[in-house]
This record gives C-alpha cells, structure tokens and sequence, in this order.
C-alpha cells in the first residue's frame, strides 16, 4: 500500500509539474499573462463539473459494469450449483407436492418463453403455497442426499462473493436448515402429524426458493448459454418425462 502511494504520489508531483512548466512556456511564447490567467479561472470555474461526471457519473458506469462481472461470475457458481444438486432436488421434491401438475403446466418453459412468461412464473412462483406431503421413506431419501451434499452447499456459504445474492444465500441458508431438521429426527415412521406439517414447511420454503432462482438461472442462460439452455429445458425437473434425449420433429 505505502508503494502503491508513492508511486501515485511521484505520479501527481511529475504532473503538476509539466502542467506548470506548460504554463511558464506559454507566457513566455506568447507574453499574453492576462488572457492566460483568464483561460485558467475560467477552466477552473468548470472544475465542480469535472469533478461531478468523474466522481459520480463514471464512477457510477465503472461500479456498474464491475457488479455486472460479478454477477457474471456467480451465475458461474449457481450453474454448478443447479448441476450438483438443484436440479435433482426439485425432482425429489416435487414427487410429494400437491402441486406438482399445476408445477407441470405453468413452468413448461420452452424456447419461445420471452422476459413476459418468465416475470410471470416469477410472480406466480413467490404468491405460490406449496402443500408437501412426504411420506416416512420419501424424507429418508431427502435427508440423505442432503446430507450427502451437505459439504457442496457449506461449501458454496464460504464463497463470500455470494453476499451480493441475497436470494442465492437464502436458499443456501433454507436447505442448510431443512438439511439440519432432517438430520436432528432418528426417523421418520413414527412422527406425529404436528412434526411432518413442521417439515413440511420447512421443505416448501426452500422448494419455493429453489423454484425462483432455477427459473432466475434459466433466464440467463437462455441469454448467455443456448446450448446449455436448450439442455435444461429437456431436462425439466418438473416434467415427469422429461428427457436429455433429442427427438426429430
């Protein structure tokens, strides 16, 4: 840092320098001192300005631009994210979902989607209560792959570049406590009612999450990835037949 400084300040010194050692040629070329001195009040008049569209304005594009590479590179992080796990758990999930064929119909994403169907299956997602009702085996088999990915997602909580996505942390943070309900229970054959609701709960809250970001993912890779776009709409967990398989026609 006291390098980086000095070297700034050797910098600033060199040019404030050539800027007076103009100025002195100037005077003495053309033996104006008058209009010069003018030039340079009026120049300086403008100063606030300059200091305005560096400060602010360019600043501001610099910023932006800057949060736009980030967000380039975390959308890197939820693609691994999806292919690890998201995906396959929306497929778990949505098997005891009451909701599953409305599910079916309204995230049938297809290739013609435009901004308009995804803002609408956002809105529909985030007004959406799910009612999940698994049985004894099928929260057996949830709480082992979360558990069995339990690393993959402490590990995505480390990468401290996800404190700009609030809404990638909260599904983060909604599967790291599902994962721990599950886990707390020895099993599940003998629960009463009250506890499966209470689990039941705390699966929809991070289904409903994990519905808005994978639809979220979607969009940008409908932008930026078609290739890898056209594949995920094959494999759409939420169509129960869905296929990677490419079929003419």
């Amino acid at each position: 840092m006291n390098r980086l400084l000095t070297w700034k300040t050797k910098i600033g010194i060199l040019l404030v320098g050539l800027s007076l050692a103009l100025a002195l040629v100037h005077v003495a070329i053309f033996r104006d001192p008058r209009t010069f001195a003018f030039y340079l009040a009026l120049d300086i008049a403008f100063v606030p300005i300059q200091v305005l569209l560096v400060t602010l304005i360019i600043e501001q594009l610099l910023n932006q631009r800057e949060k736009q590479a980030l967000l380039y590179k975390l959308n890197m992080v939820i693609g691994a994210f999806f292919s690890q796990l998201g995906a396959e758990l929306l497929r778990r999930i949505v098997r005891f979902c009451a909701e599953a064929p409305d599910l079916a119909q309204s995230l049938a994403v297809t290739g013609q989607w435009s901004q308009k169907e995804f803002q609408a299956a956002t809105r529909l997602a985030e007004q959406a209560q799910y009612h999940l009702n698994p049985n004894a085996s099928e929260l057996e088999s949830l709480r082992d792959f979360l558990l069995e990915q339990r690393p993959f997602v402490l590990g995505l909580l480390q990468n401290p570049n996800l404190l700009e996505h609030e809404a990638f942390t909260d599904l983060l943070w909604a599967l790291t406590h599902l994962t721990e309900e599950l886990v707390a229970r020895p099993g599940f054959a003998e629960l009463p009612a009250t506890d499966l609701a209470h689990l039941g709960n705390d699966a929809g809250r991070a289904f409903g999450l994990l519905i808005r970001e994978w639809l979220a993912y979607l969009q940008h890779l409908r932008d930026a990835y078609p290739y890898i776009y056209s594949l995920a709409l094959r494999t759409n967990p939420f169509l129960p037949q869905a296929s990677a398989v490419v079929l003419q026609g």
